[in-house]
């Protein structure tokens, strides 16, 4: 027997309140997508083996060890296809996932995505992740009430369970460009610094957050409105921690962004980046033209993807 699993990845497009003045923090939004992939095929096994020509390797090992531990089981793992961490696009909640869901159907667990996140140690900030792998989409979660997590963190330093999903919608069939430049961005102390310093964020700045995507980016995605779903994520990278997250990189990311404004409405950052994406109703060959030049001028490589939402979770085979 063994089990195939296929993710989504996702775009985080922000976290929604770090203030927290009205009794929960975090909330997020953002959109799971066809590729980049994670693909890993799982086997019962005595002891825990991981192979495949892939860049997180140990990063599959090392949540097979954990759930080895939990569960008192191996498994054998061959990767198949994943991508590089720390870019924004949330590769280490989806191998988790996957990892976690290959030993829940070989062990016949009985576990429900959520309880695998919990497990695992994903969605402690956003949900988005762990939504993108259960169902895909686009999505937005409520966040953690103050009761159950009480200080600003990010999901790599948080405890708290998954967050609820308040609202999913399919996303338009709109070609999404992912930009992933040669760099790396926050994870670790450094990221948790990030939320320690910045955080609580200006209680105005949270409620026109909230405006935006209660009124402007949820209608625009039910109403396949690329104009007002545009406007909607470009305001939202000048508001609250997305405005903090795009900062850190000085102006090439502030520039790049700018740069592809000109080619489509819809150009933002994913989470802590350096992955920018951009959204467009028609030809993309532009787009990945315009951001490779930028970058290749500032002397950076730049690995670009065209894709497109994902609007269903993770693909689980097993025979």
């Amino acid at each position: 027997m063994y089990v195939k699993v296929k993710t989504p990845s996702r775009i985080h497009i922000t976290l929604i309140d770090l203030n927290g003045q009205v009794g929960r923090i975090d909330g997020g939004v953002g959109i799971a997508l066809e590729e980049p992939h994670i693909e890993v095929v799982g086997r019962e096994s005595d002891s825990i083996s991981v192979k495949g020509n892939a860049i997180n390797l140990e990063r599959f090992r090392s949540v097979a060890e954990k759930l080895s531990d939990v569960f008192g089981k191996a498994v054998e793992l061959e990767v198949f296809s994943d991508y590089r961490s720390h870019v924004g696009l949330g590769s280490g909640t989806q191998i988790s996932l996957a990892v976690g869901e290959i030993y829940n159907r070989l062990y016949d667990l009985g576990l429900n995505v959520r309880r695998i996140a919990e497990i695992v140690g994903r969605g402690g900030t956003s949900g988005i992740g762990v939504a993108a792998f259960e169902m895909g989409g686009f999505i937005v979660d409520g966040g953690h009430s103050v009761k159950e997590k009480s200080s600003f963190l990010p999901s790599s330093a948080s405890k708290a369970k998954p967050p609820c999903v308040i609202a999913r919608h399919d996303f338009p069939d709109w070609k999404i460009v992912v930009a992933i430049p040669e760099l790396s961005g926050l994870y670790g102390v450094r990221e948790v610094n990030l939320f320690q310093k910045h955080c609580p964020l200006p209680i105005e700045e949270v409620r026109e957050i909230c405006h935006v995507i209660l009124m402007e980016m949820l209608p625009a995605v039910v109403e396949k409105d690329l104009d007002e779903f545009g406007e909607a994520v470009w305001r939202i990278q000048h508001l609250g921690f997305k405005k903090v997250e795009v900062n850190q990189y000085g102006d090439l990311i502030w520039d790049a962004m700018k740069e592809l404004r000109n080619e489509t409405p819809a150009v933002g950052m994913s989470s802590t980046g350096p992955a920018i994406f951009a959204v467009t109703d028609s030809d993309a060959k532009s787009i990945v033209r315009v951001v490779k030049e930028y970058f290749g001028e500032k002397g950076y490589n730049c690995e670009t993807i065209v894709t497109k939402a994902r609007n269903a979770g993770a693909e689980v085979v097993t025979e």
